[in-house]
This record gives structure tokens, sequence and C-alpha cells, in this order.
């Protein structure tokens, strides 16, 4: 039907209303199919008519006083609707707007007025239900808000939190809130109000506090009930409903429709996950074909997937934060942990780190096997777990070797007791099948701020301590120190640290010193020596660094660098038509009591193509001496595998002539201490003398070290000294000055 204009504009007003008043009173069919509403308003008397559709559109009469139209609208659109009516009694053409109306039997509906005629003093037009349009673009837009949102939240806690809020905002409710199933210790799960929302506007608190007080069984009142039969509710009348277990305090706060629904998904292995239920009260008497129950499965299945993902998401996050084997926390999460707290740490606190290494953990792997290792490591970590005071964290951090973190404020006396604990758990037995296995620990202890202010110190400082456990006998607790000034100390350990990541930051380099045949002078070796220039340029002296590597492992990882390093360029040598020499490499106390040496050594000289013969390994005496029952094995493998074997500084230790008769070396070093008083002391000469009969009686080559002047050559020379070194001979050199050197011999 084409949209009535009633021509009256030559009638008096009072016939011009009379026609509007029998227009509206015609019953349309048109009109009711398509929800058109029609109205007519007397812009001189303010009279307010309306068709059939409209009336109901405002649950009112056809003849209403303008008041109980907009008595109807939703308070916060009533100001732009007056503005509207105010134009259309000026005159204006037009007008038109959006709002909202609210009756008891349709709940809250949206409608647009327009203005389509205006003859004379009679303005007209229509009303149209445009519900379902506003509900859509709000899905759409809540939809998409709800997906943004729950994609960028990391916590369920949050996306929660935050989703009440957006439905509550977004869909005109003042309540919300989400009810888990939680597990009371020893007693029956119950759902419990983890999360509220409520319009600030509203004084909630009275239900705030009913519903955090309130916990239901699965099956008990209205939340129980929705979360075990895992269908919706909604309730007009949330005062009268005798399920809903908080009825009085929703009655005082003036709370009346409610809808519950559940949240529920089916998780990757197939099983029917029920998180918990969704609740959403208004303080209007809402109708069930209200926006929420549309959006309901939405909003459920949203919060499912992002339940899910960030459930998956958090045992991702653990598996990468945790050791598989023991549980502990992983190296990279224990140093997470360490640097968080040395940046933390109130002012005026100390704390401390327990670096942990197992003794005589290996025999064990190598006599029963991986599963017994196994066995050793995750019974001591549970061990840890036991004993660890609150507060502490633990963490493995390769290996056999664990870590403890003091909470803050740990004395040094509640360090060394822990300690005592941590050993008293490593010596007791071990239960492997039939077999009861024994281990001990050694154990570091560093302290913040006297031993380091960040991760890298007082872990390096822990682990030297713990080396100086091992060198005293194992089965120990030490605290790191230092000898010196408190200044020393604080230099001492920035050398330790930075000497941590020299290798990786390739700050090491080799010179090579040639040992020359005393008699024409050609080079018959080189000794690879190391040097370190630091970042800033400084070249810090072995003396300085090496002693401060053999405090910890580190001497392992350099004396391998070294040999590799030399290695490759001994290839390089070759390479040039250099083949003859021979280099000669320091080797330290723990790589020679490593049973795995020999079969290292002989996979760097495999991979850079060089014959183990040409590479001779030094040790001193103190290291024959001290391990003679583990070194001297390892020695006659490497000498097996063709590498020689040469002893260093011999003189400065402790070996007995029976014992040297014994040894698989071939060549003996005089200490330069012993060349000083050369040719004027006569006890330093005599012993020199003993040692090169000592060498040719028992066909050893001798290398006398600290040759400096021609007087101390030509008595080496007198008495058959075969093999010199030292500054005269040649100062150690760079391998491109080492090339020339030996394509250009030195004259005698």
């Amino acid at each position: 039907m084409d949209i009535q204009n009633i021509k009256i504009t030559s009638l008096p007003a009072r016939a011009r209303w009379r026609r509007a008043l029998a227009a509206a009173e015609r019953f349309d069919t048109g009109d009711h199919a398509a929800g058109l509403g029609r109205w007519w308003l007397d812009r001189a008397g303010g009279r307010v008519a309306l068709s059939a559709v409209a009336a109901r559109f405002f649950g009112t009469d056809r003849h209403p006083s303008p008041a109980a139209c907009l008595a109807r609208i939703e308070s916060e659109d009533r100001d732009a609707v007056r503005t509207v009516l105010d134009r259309i009694v000026a005159g204006d053409g037009g007008a038109e707007c959006e709002f909202r109306v609210h009756t008891d039997g349709q709940g809250l509906r949206w409608l647009r007025l327009q203005q389509v005629a205006m003859p004379g003093t009679v303005a007209s037009g229509i009303l149209v239900d445009i519900t379902a349009a506003k509900q859509a673009a709000a899905r759409e837009r809540f939809n998409f808000a709800l997906t943004q949102y729950l994609v960028g939240t990391d916590s369920i806690d949050d996306a929660v939190a935050g989703i009440l809020q957006l439905v509550c905002e977004e869909l005109g409710w003042e309540w919300g809130a989400f009810w888990a199933l939680e597990d009371d210790a020893g007693a029956q799960a119950m759902l419990r109000c983890r999360y509220a929302w409520h319009a600030p506007r509203q004084a909630l608190a009275p239900f705030r506090r009913a519903s955090g007080r309130l916990g239901m069984a699965p099956g008990e009142g209205m939340i129980g009930t929705v979360w075990a039969s895992g269908d919706a509710r909604w309730i007009e009348d949330a005062s009268g409903t005798a399920d809903l277990l908080r009825a009085d305090a929703a009655r005082a706060c003036g709370l009346q429709s409610a809808y519950f629904f559940p949240v529920t998904f089916v998780a990757s292995d197939g099983r029917l996950m029920r998180p918990g239920v969704l609740e959403f009260f208004s303080v209007l008497q809402r109708q069930p074909d209200a926006q929420l129950p549309g959006l309901a499965k939405s909003i459920s299945a949203m919060i499912a997937q992002a339940i899910e993902r960030m459930t998956q998401q958090e045992r991702i996050r653990v598996r990468a934060q945790t050791d598989e084997m023991t549980g502990l926390a992983n190296r990279a999460h224990f140093y997470d942990q360490l640097d968080r707290l040395c940046r933390d740490v109130p002012a005026g606190q100390t704390f401390g780190v327990l670096f942990v290494d197992l003794d005589q953990f290996k025999p064990i792997n190598d006599a029963f096997g991986h599963d017994a290792g196994n066995v050793v490591l995750t019974a001591f970590a549970q061990r840890l777990r036991t004993l660890a005071p609150p507060g502490w964290r633990i963490g493995r951090l390769g290996g056999d070797e664990f870590a403890l973190l003091s909470a803050p404020g740990a004395t040094a006396d509640e360090l060394g007791h822990v300690a005592e604990t941590v050993l008293d758990a490593a010596r007791r037995r071990f239960v492997y099948g039939e077999h009861r296995l024994a281990i001990s620990a050694s154990i570091g202890i560093s302290t913040y701020p006297e031993h380091g202010t960040s991760t890298r110190e007082l872990l390096h400082a822990a682990d030297a301590a713990m080396y100086a456990s091992k060198r005293n006998g194992r089965n120990l607790a030490s605290h790191f120190s230092v000898d010196g000034t408190p200044a020393d100390a604080g230099q001492r350990i920035s050398l330790l640290t930075d000497l941590h990541y020299a290798i990786r930051r390739g700050e090491f380099f080799l010179e090579y010193q040639p040992i020359r045949t005393s008699t024409d002078m050609e080079i018959d070796a080189v000794e690879a020596l190391i040097r370190w220039r630091r970042p800033n340029g400084e070249i810090v002296p072995p003396n300085v660094f090496i002693p401060l590597a053999e405090q910890s492992r580190l001497i392992v990882d350099i004396g391998n660098w070294v040999v590799r390093q030399a290695c490759h360029d001994l290839a390089r040598l070759r390479a040039a038509g250099l083949d003859g020499v021979r280099v000669h490499v320091n080797m330290a106390a723990p790589e020679f009591i490593d049973a795995e040496l020999p079969e290292r050594l002989s996979g760097l000289a495999a991979a850079a193509g060089v014959d183990p013969r040409r590479i001779c390994l030094e040790l001193t005496e103190g290291v024959v001496m001290k391990h003679a029952d583990k070194s001297i094995a390892i020695m006659r493998e490497l000498r097996r595998r063709g590498f020689g074997i040469g002893l260093d500084d011999f003189g400065m230790g402790y070996s007995s002539l029976s014992l040297l008769k014994n040894l698989p070396i071939g060549s003996l070093k005089i200490d330069r201490l012993f060349m000083a008083g050369v040719p004027y002391d006569r006890n330093d000469c005599a012993i020199v003398r003993s040692i090169l009969d000592l060498g040719r009686h028992m066909k050893l080559q001798v290398v006398a070290e600290g040759v400096e002047t021609d007087a101390q050559l030509g008595y080496l020379r007198q008495f058959g000294c075969p093999l010199v070194q030292g500054w005269l001979p040649g100062r150690p050199v760079a391998l491109a000055r080492l090339f020339d050197l030996i394509a250009q011999p030195q004259a005698a």
C-alpha cells in the first residue's frame, strides 16, 4: 500500500485532525504483514494518533499522550527523540531517528521514526521495527570484538573477565559472572563464582557478596542444574525463582531477568569438557528473544576455543620451561628465574645459589646403562623437591647438574644447612632393580650481591666453588671465595664471567713458540700457546685466566678449543708443504682423567685430516701423580692411537723414578726454574745434567725451556741437550709469521 498523504490543507484544523484519526483507525493488512506502523502528530494541539501496528510497538492504546510514548522510550534515547519531535512541530522536513522502546510483552525493541508528510497542522510518518537488523549488526560487531579480544589475550583469567564486561556493555546487561567447577581438597567439587562484572552505575554489592559466598554442587540450584544438564535457562523474575539460591539478594538489588548457559567444548582427545556456567542479569524484564540467547552458543564456543588454545599454550609453555625427565625447571627457565630475582630483589636483601654436581654418576651409566642413571636423576630431583624450603626454586641445568635458588633474605647459615641436607640426600642409596647405587655430590655456593649481581656472575662463582669441592675430595659444599681485596674479587668474578663467553665470541687465538734443535737451530716442533683478547682490546695474560679457568669446567672447554684450533693450523701447514712440524699442546688435569679424551682427540684430528703423530700432549707431574690410576691408562690409550705424550716442568712435581719408568711418555721438559742459574749456578747445572742423562738412558727426548742467553745455549749443546725452547730460539708468533720461520731456518 502506498503511503497515504491526507490532503487537508484547506480544512480547518479540527477537521484535519478528524481526518487523521479516521486514517489511524483503518485496518490495513499490508501494514501488519510488513510490520509497518503509522503515526500522526497534531502540531497545534500536541495530540498523537497511532495505527494498530504502531500502538503495538509502543505497547499503548491508539491515542496515547506524547508523555506516554516518551515513557516507553529508553532514557538514554529520549533526548534525541525530543529533539526530532521539536523539529517536526517547528515544521522542519525530513526528520527521522532511531531509538529503543521497552514493553512488557516484547522486551527491548529498536524502532526507526521517519516523517513522510507534513500538510498543514498535522504531521505524519512511519515507524519501522528494526530490532532484527540492529541485533544482526550488534552480533557482527560483538563477534568481531570478541574474536579480537580472545586472540589478543594470553590468559584464561583475562579472557573470561573481559568477555563478561564486553557482553554486559554491548548487549545491555547489568551483571555478568562465570561459575567454574573447582576441586576442594578431599571434598566434592563445587561450582564457585570465579569472575564477576557489573555496571558501575548499579549498586550490586549485596549480590556480589552473596555470589562470592555461595558454592553449589553439580545439579544443585540454577547454576548446578545448568552445568549438569548442559541446557540454558531463562528466567523473567529472578526474585521469585525458587532454584535461584540468591533470589533475596537479586530482589534487593532490583535484578529481574536472567540468562544462564553452560560453557562446553570437546577437547582434542574427544572428551567433553565443561569448564563452567555463564550468567547475566538485567534490571529489566527482558524476553527470551533478546540478543543474548542468540549469541550464547557463539560466546560459549569462542570461550571454549580460547580455553583450549590457552590450555595448549600453557602446556607448551610449561613443557618449554620444564626438564622432561625430572619435572624441575630446565636450564633456560632457571636462568630466567635468577634473572628476575637479580632484577627485583629488594634493596639490602641477599640470596644464594647452590650449584650441585653429582659425583661418580658416569660410572653408574657406564656399568648399568642410562636407565639406571635416569632412575638416580629422577629420584634425586624428588629428594630436592622434598628438602627445599618454601620459596626456593630448583632446576636441572643438564646432565648430572642441578641448581637451587634461595628465597630473598636467606642467610649464610641457611644456605649452608640446605647444602648439607642436599649432600645427605645424595649420599642415601638409590635403588635400581636389585642394586643399591651409591653417589655423592659436590656443591658450590655463591651469594648476591657479594659474589655478583647478575645471573652470569652468580652461576660462574657457584660453578667455581663447586669445582673447589671436587678438588678437595668431593662430597663437600664450598662457598665461593677469592684472595685479595673486594676490588680484586670483583675483578676476578668479572674476568670469570667474560671467560665463559670468550670461546663463543671468538676472543681466543693461538701463538706458536718454536722448539728448535740445539745444534743447527732448525724448527723441530712448536708449542701452541693460548691468548685472550677481550672486546676492549686488552690482552689477558695466560697466568691470569688459566688459573681462573682451572677453577671450573672451563679449562676442559678451552683445552678442546686449543686442540681443535691446533689441528686446523696443522692442516694449513701441511697444505703449504710444511708437514714435518709437530705441535705440543698443554693439557689440564680434568682432561687427563676423562676416559673419553682419547676418542674425542682422535675425532678432532680426523676431522682436520691430521696425523695424531704430529701432536704431542703435555701434562705436568702433578696431574700424573694425583690421578695416576686414571691418567696412566688414558696416556697409554693415547699413545696407542699415535699421539705423543710429554712430561712438562719435569723436576717440579712429586714423581718418583719408579713411577717414571712406567709412564708411557716420549719426552721431558726441563723447567725454566732450573735453567735460570745455568751455566753459573753449580746446583742448577748438576740438576740439568742429571735430567739430560736420565732422558738419554730412558730414550726420551729432552726439551730445555727458558733458554734466553747464548751462555745457556752453549752449555746445553756441550752436554747434549737435543731441543731448546725460549726467547733466544724464538718468541711466540702468530701462524702467519710461523710460515716464514719454518721456510727460512735460523742460522746456528
